[in-house]
């Protein structure tokens, strides 16, 4: 299981990752595995005010559809077409190619209530 120690974390398995007010989001490595083969992935509308902890896409997998929750409040301002047509994506590259959408933040006082390396770390107990 891969860990990055240059993003957040959220306690629900998503990762972001802060590029001039701007943040990538995605699911962690473990949050793939967990799901297993993703069959399908809902983006969010570009424009979408998504706030911190509520679901802003969704995911399915071969076992279930799962919501993917904001990690912070903001603005979509671009989602990965790409993974309209390839949504396995996510499986194979979660923290690259696998990204889902960009937010523009809100409140970058928001970030400190996400889990660092660290903290991601310990939840996961490893």
């Amino acid at each position: 299981m891969k860990i990055k120690d240059d993003l957040k974390y959220t306690k629900d398995h998503e990762w972001c990752r802060l590029l001039d007010g701007i943040v990538v989001v995605g699911i962690t490595d473990f949050a793939q595995s967990e799901l297993g083969e993703i069959v399908h992935v809902k983006l969010p509308p570009l424009g979408k005010n998504v706030q911190a902890g509520s679901s802003f896409c969704v995911v399915d997998s071969t076992k279930a559809a799962s919501d993917i929750y904001a990690p912070i409040s903001g603005v979509v301002t671009e989602v990965n077409s790409y993974l309209l047509d390839h949504p396995e994506t996510i499986n194979q590259d979660p923290y690259g190619d696998g990204w889902i959408a960009k937010i523009k933040v809100a409140d970058p006082a928001e970030l400190n209530s996400l889990l660092d390396f660290e903290a991601y770390k310990k939840l996961l107990g490893v």
